[in-house]
């Protein structure tokens, strides 16, 4: 048995990780001005945001072909892999995981595995990257499938965002009239629904300084009531600098911790909007 993982551009998989643990990433497209780029091989994220800038249209994102799609199978299927775990961002965010799941049993000889994260970005990323060195190390298909299910149920994210337009906009934002007759007067504190797996306001708060603070009150708490090792990042819209510094305001006030910094790539910041800023984590991958 020979297992391939494959995910999708917004893991925010590197060009090295996908080659050291041969990992398949296939872009998702994003519209822009009528024009369509693949993330991660046509457009990078600064050159998003910039364009972002002087648009004339909202941003919006699409599907990989189906046909692309099955060319990657067929490449997996020659390359010798019979099973492939395919790990794609949330449902919730896009219906790209039901169409691998459309064509799951159309290989002759490879068997398709959907899996769906629940999630995008970086968090998504590690679960793929313990998939693969899973796979490496020749555990099966269950025992993988099992460690990302609890991996996955570990996983927890608060989003503050500059600025809700292209969350609503973009249809992503789940109850949004909760918040959005104020929205201009606060910043508000988003997080995924653990039961819809859909955006939702969390809470209010009128600046990104008090935003900061409660997100940083909720990881205390969860740290000091989770009882295994926990694996934090931070992640950015285009805002390194206040990412970066968020980042080590964090690991000073726990220096155990290796606090990573990740990135909003484009599919993802169509809808949060450049200047948004995250503190997320999960299960340390390496404790199971």
């Amino acid at each position: 048995m020979k297992i391939a993982i494959m995910t999708d551009s917004t893991a925010t998989i590197s060009s090295e990780e996908a080659e050291r643990y041969n990992i398949k990433v296939i872009p998702i497209p994003i519209i822009l001005d009528g024009k369509a780029y693949k993330e991660g091989t046509e457009i990078t994220p600064k050159q998003f945001y910039e364009k972002l800038k002087t648009s004339d249209s909202f941003p919006s994102t699409s599907q990989p072909a189906i046909g692309e799609l099955m060319e990657i199978y067929e490449d997996l299927k020659s390359e010798g892999y019979d099973k492939v775990i395919s790990i794609h961002l949330a449902s919730t965010i896009s219906g790209f995981i039901n169409n691998v799941a459309s064509i799951a049993d159309k290989i002759d000889g490879l068997e398709v595995i959907p899996y769906d994260s629940k999630i995008t970005v970086r968090l998504m990323g590690w679960l793929v990257l313990k998939a693969a060195k899973m796979a490496q190390d020749d555990k099966s298909v269950d025992e993988i499938l099992s460690t990302l299910d609890q991996l996955r149920d570990s996983i927890d994210e608060y989003f503050v965002v500059d600025d809700l337009n292209n969350l609503v906009r973009g249809g992503r934002l789940s109850n949004a009239g909760a918040i959005i007759g104020t929205m201009l007067k606060v910043k508000p504190i988003l997080t995924f629904d653990n039961d819809s797996n859909y955006i939702v306001p969390f809470e209010k708060v009128r600046s990104m300084k008090k935003a900061k603070k409660r997100v940083e009150a909720i990881f205390k708490d969860v740290l000091m009531n989770t009882d295994y090792p926990l694996k934090p990042l931070v992640i950015h819209a285009n805002d390194p600098i206040e990412g970066e510094k968020w980042r080590q305001e964090l690991e000073g006030m726990y220096p155990e911790l290796n606090f990573e910094l990740s990135y909003f790539g484009p599919v993802v910041g169509t809808h949060l909007g450049q200047g948004a800023l995250a503190v997320a984590w999960m299960r340390d991958p390496e404790s199971l």
